[in-house]
């Protein structure tokens, strides 16, 4: 089989089309014929070396994929041939609470990840997804859909009486806007271009930002909340200081897990005063996806794709990734 993948060195000139043999699946184990694969900001920096040490080559990167059973393992029941199914991004966390020895592999980092034709996985770490969803939409889930996810519903909590705050127009941020409208929650959406903002309202957004425009954005939230402040933020931007003011007493941040900035820093006897809750976010649990994927179908929601490239093509979807001009997932075409 096909696969990307670096051998000697982090960098994506590094990143090579190789072959590698095709893997059999085991007990318990199933095979998927991968067809489609998304990227996150995550997959940026395992490609660049940005993990430092952690990460091992060979390497073949990026933890979202979707593909089709094409065979299985004794023992197997979870899943069957022809079913389209997502690896999960943890596959050590099924449920519950998240623990040290969860979050010990990832896929894409720690072990190998989705640019592959083929990609063989223990049964019970692999979820089916939402018939209606393209294969492109689904790869979309693991990762960015999972996160958004935990922000806004799992974690989160957000309910029809809310409103929430979400930061730009990726693919984690569009998803955050799709589920809190789906709880039935007021939306208002920043980003610095009026052409995104203008495609978010087309989604549901309620209020948009411009922050290049308006760069006391923290002010504008406060006007249109009637001066109280949002009830939930997702702060995907690294702006954690105008995120507290824009804070109604007693609201909860959701950090994500890869910020935009590395450092922030925090007035913390706002946070005290104003009784926030500032919630991590990595990602989520089998269990997460599952309870996300059900919902998806329940409000037949659609992920938002940018753009897709060919499997041939790997190394542009990144450096189009990394342009940051995209609006949803940028993904990429494995097999049909």
């Amino acid at each position: 089989m096909f696969v990307w993948e670096m051998r000697q060195a982090f960098g994506l000139e590094h990143l090579k089309k190789s072959e590698r043999a095709d893997p059999v699946p085991g007990p318990g184990q199933v095979l998927l014929t991968m067809r489609a694969a998304s990227l996150n900001y995550r997959d940026t920096l395992v490609v660049r070396g940005g993990y430092g040490p952690r990460y091992t080559l060979p390497l073949i990167p990026v933890s979202d994929g979707v593909g089709e059973v094409t065979a299985v393992g004794e023992g197997v029941s979870r899943l069957k041939l022809g079913d389209r199914a997502c690896p999960i991004f943890f596959p050590s966390w099924i449920g519950g609470p998240a623990t040290p020895e969860k979050f010990a592999l990832s896929l894409g980092g720690d072990i190998d990840g989705m640019l592959a034709q083929k990609v063989c996985l223990p049964a019970e770490v692999v979820c089916r997804v939402p018939v209606h969803l393209s294969d492109e939409a689904a790869a979309s889930l693991p990762c960015a859909g999972v996160t958004a996810w935990s922000a806004v519903i799992g974690q989160g909590k957000v309910g029809p009486m809310d409103t929430v705050l979400i930061q730009g127009t990726g693919g984690v941020a569009l998803f955050a806007l799709q589920f809190a409208k789906a709880a039935g929650a007021r939306v208002i959406i920043t980003s610095s271009d009026d052409g995104k903002l203008e495609r978010a309202k087309t989604l549901g957004a309620d209020e948009t930002i411009n922050y290049r425009t308006d760069p006391d954005w923290d002010r504008r939230v406060k006007a249109l909340t009637g001066g109280d402040g949002c009830d939930h933020i997702v702060e995907l931007a690294g702006t954690l200081e105008r995120s507290i003011r824009a804070a109604r007493i007693g609201a909860t941040l959701s950090l994500i897990g890869v910020l935009a900035g590395a450092r922030s820093e925090v007035t913390l006897p706002l946070v005290v005063m104003r009784n926030l809750r500032l919630q991590g976010v990595t990602v989520g649990s089998r269990d997460d996806f599952e309870d996300m994927a059900r919902a998806i179908e329940r409000h037949h929601i659609q992920p938002v794709i940018d753009h897709t490239f060919g499997f041939d093509a790997v190394q542009d979807a990144f450096a189009h990734f990394e342009a940051q001009r995209h609006f949803g997932k940028v993904c990429i075409r494995i097999s049909e």
